[in-house]
């Protein structure tokens, strides 16, 4: 199915801004495990590139890029001087800010970030760029690296396209009817052309984290079998 238009992107999120996290959590019922356990593996990579590539997060500021209702940024928000998000709709705008009154967040029409050049320390976008329109998404990764400041970091994560179960749990998402999912390269190489990648990785091999699936997981990162992935670019 080809992307929608942004209005329609728009209106089909500010439709499930009180269903959200249920929407979610339904889509990935089958799999034994919560949305948190998702999110907390994700927040968990973006720290530990953070630490290892910028600096301690206390002393950073960082921009959530499609925040949705800030369900990643209640986790990321006491560890970072300054959590920014930005979002299409309103009313998942409002959810945020109400979830997360510590962060700022912005609306945006899905042009220029409403935030000054090399103004942030990390920004990131987490399952975003599926639902961005294809000859926009050159500029969506271009305003990721004009907002960061020189040194700072770019990480896109992205729902992995061959694994089966990832296919199984987009297609039962209404959220993500219009969704066609990015193989890594291609994530490579719209960052690529405004940075330098330094780390590129898949993740959620399993739905767990305990031994020895914690202690495998960094081994596995380069087999294209984890749910999702990460690409992490320096400017």
């Amino acid at each position: 199915m080809p992307r929608s238009s942004l209005s329609t992107v728009c209106t089909e999120f500010e439709r499930h801004k009180d269903t959200y996290r249920q929407e979610i959590q339904k889509s990935i019922s089958f799999i034994g495990q919560g949305l948190d356990f998702f999110t907390q593996v994700k927040v968990d990579c973006l720290l530990d590139l953070t630490r290892r590539y910028v600096g301690a997060p206390p002393r950073l500021k960082i921009l959530d890029v499609g925040c949705g209702v800030g369900i990643t940024d209640r986790f990321l928000t006491p560890h970072f001087r300054k959590l920014h998000g930005l979002d299409l709709s309103p009313g998942v705008v409002r959810k945020a800010k109400q979830l997360n009154p510590r962060a700022s967040y912005r609306r945006y029409a899905g042009g220029t970030f409403p935030y000054p050049s090399h103004s942030m320390d990390v920004t990131f976008a987490i399952c975003v760029m599926h639902h961005v329109l294809p000859e926009r998404l050159s500029h969506f990764a271009a305003e990721m690296f004009r907002v960061t400041r020189k040194g700072g970091l770019v990480v896109v994560f992205e729902h992995n396209p061959m694994n089966p179960l990832t296919q199984i749990a987009v297609s039962r998402c209404e959220m993500d009817d219009d969704a066609i999912l990015l193989k890594r390269r291609e994530v490579e190489g719209l960052l690529k052309e405004k940075g330098n990648i330094i780390e590129k990785r898949y993740i959620l091999f399993t739905p767990f984290r305990v031994p020895p699936f914690r202690f495998l997981a960094p081994f596995l990162g380069k087999f294209p079998l984890g749910a999702q992935y990460y690409v992490a670019a320096k400017k």
